[in-house]
């Protein structure tokens, strides 16, 4: 109906013109007809550059049904080491990814690990620097590793076996402060191969004068918050925490690729 009446005041236009600026009404009324005619293909072009944002990778792991851990917890802060140059490899292997991605339901672990480290400690929030990384990405760092195949394993885990990572069911992360995002003192930084990284050797890095009484105690406070939510830790990363075992991982999901 709204087309039509458009229609008709064009025509009336044109009669009350009495056919003068012929050349501007056509002009007019090509303007009416492709206001009228904005299909859905349009429509979308107009959105295409949000969707173009999102690279090859973002897209796959969306596929594969991980989410975006800050549309759940938008009060974290995320830093992924792999998408810059400070990790132990010393390269960027995630391109345009900055979103932190996981398995639905390790991000509701995570929730409940944030609601356990605000209770004790409400100025503090959680630092991500590495969720998801599937096995393409795993199998790059893997060949770039300039060691033996037979220690290779304890830099990086062997993208044939597939690690915690690969399934999206581990993250690595901080503490930091919530309202500067400014990461707590750990002893360490992120992707550090070496005993003052090592939980296991905490009580004797500390005799040793490696790390700090501080350092420890942050540690620790992280390690609280994330076990009471269901979290295991490893004895030589203080950032890396496992929602599940490998075999629950397998059962659970597929390999993100």
């Amino acid at each position: 109906m709204r087309n039509h009446l458009i229609v008709l005041l064009v025509s009336v236009c044109l009669g009350c013109n009495g056919g003068k600026n012929s050349q501007s009404q056509l002009a007019f009324d090509t303007s009416v007809e492709k206001s009228l005619n904005i299909d859905s293909a349009e429509q979308s072009q107009v959105a295409s550059p949000l969707r173009d944002s999102i690279g090859p990778l973002e897209k796959g792991l969306i596929a594969a049904g991980l989410e975006n851990v800050k549309s759940h917890l938008p009060e974290i802060y995320v830093e992924l080491k792999y998408s810059t140059t400070e990790n132990f490899f010393g390269k960027d292997v995630y391109g345009q990814l900055v979103n932190c991605y996981l398995q639905p339901e390790v991000i509701q672990m995570l929730k409940e690990a944030l609601k356990n480290l605000q209770e004790v400690n409400p100025d503090l929030t959680f630092l991500i620097y590495d969720g998801v990384r599937p096995r393409s990405v795993q199998q790059i760092l893997w060949d770039d590793l300039d060691k033996p195949d037979s220690i290779k394993p304890l830099y990086v885990a062997n993208p044939q076996r597939g690690s915690l990572h690969n399934y999206g069911v581990a993250v690595d992360l901080t503490l930091a402060n919530r309202s500067t995002g400014k990461p707590l003192d750990m002893g360490t930084h992120y992707d550090y191969f070496g005993y003052p990284a090592y939980p296991d050797r905490e009580d004797e890095m500390l005799a040793a004068g490696k790390i700090t009484a501080l350092q420890v105690k942050n540690r620790k406070i992280l390690r609280a918050a994330m076990k009471k939510a269901g979290f295991t830790e490893i004895g030589s990363e203080w950032w890396h925490f496992n929602a599940f075992s490998l075999r629950q991982a397998k059962e659970r999901y597929e390999i993100v690729e």
